[in-house]
């Protein structure tokens, strides 16, 4: 009922963003690099937080690695703004989100995180509207990884 409520809440551009993401994952997974081109700008902006050795997705969309070596299966895919915020996660030692910011049907604007705990928070002045009194957005939710310490960091939007 809640997932559905959700759903209600969410409007017709956020939903467009959220196949968009959607549709990236599918076509990395089949490494339908063609669908991955027209998706993204050319000029897209990438930010990254985790240990160095684990870009992998910046990897796979630039041509660096293929598509098998890293296999990113969202466990779930979230719209928040004009932002689509994916989570995964392979057992206990592996833990990712990414953020993808859209414009126009395109993805301009990708951020990674990898082991890190996130909280999306809301930073624009409070409006008087019922049942927005929570500033934190979208917060990271591994339910494999619940014991276990990691960095956090904080996104502003």
């Amino acid at each position: 009922m809640e997932s559905k409520k959700n759903e209600a809440m969410v409007s017709k551009p956020e939903m467009q963003n959220k196949a968009i993401v959607d549709t990236l994952y599918k076509a990395l997974a089949h490494g339908d690099t063609s669908t991955v081109v027209k998706i993204l700008t050319t000029d897209l902006e990438w930010w990254f937080h985790g240990p160095p050795r684990c870009h992998h997705m910046m990897r796979v969309l630039t041509g660096e690695s293929s598509h098998s070596e890293f296999m990113f299966e969202p466990r779930s895919i979230e719209v928040v703004g004009d932002c689509v915020i994916a989570e995964g996660w392979e057992g206990a030692q592996v833990y990712w989100v990414h953020v993808w910011t859209l414009k126009d049907g395109l993805i301009t604007q990708f951020r990674e995180y990898f082991n890190t705990w996130l909280t999306v928070r809301d930073v624009k002045p409070p409006r008087w509207e019922i049942g927005h009194d929570n500033p934190t957005l979208w917060q990271s939710q591994p339910r494999d990884l619940a014991r276990r310490s990691l960095p956090g960091l904080l996104l502003a939007i």
